[in-house]
């Protein structure tokens, strides 16, 4: 048996460095707070590979308890308990690994910010958040990880609050989010209606009855929906928002406002690969329904090609790894689409490792570069800082999948689950993840010739010597105190603080494949925490594993398959154009300019929802206040009202002019209709 002890040490040693280097950030300084936090993700990191053991060659059983109930109304019971079996394990073992290592590096990158304190204490909460999401045994504690770790990113994201474009950025980040999270919270109340409780056991003992199948709803008038398509869709834009999937997906790339630390933590272990676990955790829902997959699929299948091809064009260093993050996540959601669920999660692994040290490495020449971001003023940085580059290398040639990294392994299997499926929308999904190795192999060589390769495209000036070696540091996006291109003094290699962690980084995004690939993709190794139907078909991993003879055949055959050559002609176009003839691109760019316009205005998503959402918003609100609250309420109901009185009055107030002969007259007449009345009455009436 797994230690309950243990469990909750592992959630609550994160947020009890967060409390510290927050509350008491005065009392216990930077080292403090640094301390206390590294040391609270540290013993969680510590315990998550111990429970990960204890799980796989331990001989321990899934751990599934309620440990606190928060209140119980008749049968139905909110808890706070823990679900832990391989899926949850993994899980924790990549958000602590690569929270440790973030929080390592920052110790170097934020030294001389003023929120030094409150940043440990954030990014520390965000660990606590995305392990009480993953851990969670129930759709109430789901959710509210969930909403914790949008909450905290909120907070990330801005974290330079007096710069306006981090306060949009955030704001943006919160409002697309919000439109996910009202879906994610119809689909769980979906799960309680329609299943009758929010435990994950529960609900996952109830699909496997005919009721489930069976089970319709008309939404519009003679058009029944199962009610598992109708979950399924709900739960998934949820994801759609937290996982940056097309339209949804505008939120991510502006998260490169806040500091590179955190863009690392929110794009590879935390809140963007909170969607992908939900949906694999929710597998025995989604097999349900092919309706709620097709759907997922294509949606997965169009960001992981066209937002890919947006980050070919971007010339900040953070966005264009943002950008590759975005059609990572398309890959992985491509997978699940097809019931390739392992596959998804387990590229959902191998990309935290390489994607981390993407960005981390991306940090590490921003710092030498005095906070510039802008590779059209970097260069031949391989000579000032040859650990970086080395490791951006590694990052890179994993991200692109070449043959024996890490990506390679996870990549290579989800195009084939892909080819394997004869699910609906998996034609166009094969051609969007076919077309993505090439776009992914050119914007991330792209990236490496533009930084590292090629002359310098930077001057040092001389006279700004005495500047320190973090002038800019509090404002990060390259709207530092010196001209673009201009430096105080010359780039070096970054101090230990931040190479370390980009060494530990590289380790498995090199080797990590060889010794996983064979029991987590096609071993069974995740046993019933992922459940795939039994139809014919259905299983393309299954089908893929017959043909599977270990890690050294699976490269070697991966130099004969068409994504190794895809990704070899991306390499040599990105090689040629970039590093030995960069003044083609100039001419590249006026050949296709109607393209390039197309994805240098991101396909101009973002100005449609400002013109539609935000500005239309705007404009409802005013007609609703001109109209509703100006025009019907203050004009006709509440001013309306006061001038009927006034004119009622008005006519009152003539006939009573303070007259005795007026009020006889009026007698008189009165006298003669009432007489008159009476007479017509007793006489003419019939």
């Amino acid at each position: 048996m797994l230690s309950k002890t243990i469990l909750l040490v592992i959630v609550l040693a994160p947020l009890a460095g967060a409390l510290v280097a927050g509350l008491l950030r005065n009392q216990v300084g930077r080292k403090g707070a640094a301390g206390v936090t590294i040391a609270g993700v540290l013993l969680s990191c510590a315990l998550s590979f111990h429970v990960l053991y204890q799980l796989v060659w331990g001989g321990a059983n899934t751990f599934n308890e309620n440990l606190y109930t928060w209140f119980q109304v008749g049968s139905f019971g909110a808890h706070v308990g823990f679900l832990v079996d391989r899926l949850t394990a993994m899980m924790m073992v990549v958000v602590t690994f690569v929270s440790l290592m973030v929080h390592v590096y920052t110790i170097g990158y934020m030294a001389d910010d003023d929120g030094f304190q409150r940043f440990f204490s954030y990014i520390a909460l965000f660990t606590f958040s995305m392990l009480m999401l993953v851990m969670s045994n129930n759709f109430l504690q789901l959710f509210f990880g969930w909403e914790a770790v949008g909450l905290v990113s909120y907070l990330l994201i801005g974290f330079w609050f007096k710069r306006p474009s981090a306060i949009f950025a955030n704001m943006k980040a919160f409002l697309v989010n919000r439109v996910g999270d009202f879906g994610f919270l119809l689909g769980i109340a979906g799960v309680l209606f329609w299943f009758g409780s929010l435990d994950y056991s529960q609900v996952f003992s109830a699909t496997a009855s005919d009721v489930a199948f069976s089970r319709t709803v008309e939404i519009f008038a003679g058009h029944p929906w199962h009610v598992s398509t109708i979950v399924c869709i709900c739960l998934f834009i949820g994801a759609m928002g937290k996982s940056a999937q097309v339209p949804l997906h505008v939120w991510l790339p502006d998260s490169m406002e806040g500091p590179t630390p955190i863009s690392a933590l929110i794009h590879a272990a935390t809140m963007v690969t909170a969607g992908i676990f939900m949906v694999a955790r929710m597998s025995p829902l989604f097999e349900l329904s092919e309706a709620a997959l097709s759907f997922v699929l294509v949606i997965g299948a169009t960001t992981a090609l066209f937002t890919g091809l947006i980050g070919v064009v971007q010339n900040d260093i953070k966005r264009v790894v943002a950008y590759s993050t975005l059609s990572q996540l398309g890959y992985m959601t491509v997978a699940l689409g097809v019931s390739a669920y392992a596959g998804g999660v387990y590229h959902l692994m191998t990309h935290a490792f390489f994607k981390a040290l993407l960005f981390l490495g991306a940090g590490s020449v921003i710092v030498a570069m005095h906070h510039e971001q802008d590779m059209r003023y970097m260069g031949g940085l391989r000579r000032y800082m040859p650990i970086t580059w080395i490791t951006m290398w590694l990052g890179s040639l994993a991200l692109a999948g070449a043959p024996g990294f890490a990506g390679f392994f996870s990549k290579d299997a989800i195009i084939e689950a892909v080819g394997e499926s004869h699910r609906w929308g998996a034609g166009y999904a094969y051609f969007c993840v076919m077309a993505g190795v090439f776009v992914t192999a050119l914007y991330s060589f792209r990236l490496l010739y533009k930084t590292f390769h090629g002359k310098e495209r930077f001057v040092v000036d001389a006279h700004h010597h005495g500047h320190g070696h973090h002038d800019a540091h509090h404002d990060d996006h390259g709207h530092g105190h010196h001209e673009p291109g201009h430096l105080a003094h010359a780039p070096h290699e970054s101090p230990w603080v931040i190479t370390l962690p980009l060494a530990l980084l590289a380790i498995p995004s090199v080797i990590v494949g060889w010794f996983t690939v064979g029991p987590m993709l096609f071993g069974g190794w995740f046993g019933g925490a992922i459940r795939v139907s039994d139809e014919e078909g259905r299983d393309v991993l299954g089908e893929i594993a017959r043909e599977f003879h270990g890690p050294l055949a699976m490269v070697v055959h991966g130099f004969t398959q068409a994504p190794f050559w895809i990704a070899l002609a991306g390499f040599a176009v990105a090689t040629y154009v970039w590093l030995f003839n960069p003044g083609v691109t100039a001419r590249f760019k006026s050949a296709l300019r109607p393209v390039y316009t197309l994805l240098d205005h991101k396909y101009w998503i973002d100005e449609i929802y400002q013109a539609v959402f935000a500005r239309g918003g705007i404009a409802l609100g005013r007609g609703l206040w001109k109209g509703g609250d100006a025009g019907l309420i203050d004009g006709v109901a509440v001013n309306g009202s006061a001038a009927l009185v006034d004119r009622v009055s008005a006519t009152v107030r003539w006939l009573q002019s303070g007259y005795l002969y007026h009020y006889a007259f009026a007698m008189i007449l009165g006298l003669i209709a009432l007489l008159g009345g009476v007479w017509w009455v007793t006489h003419l009436a019939p």
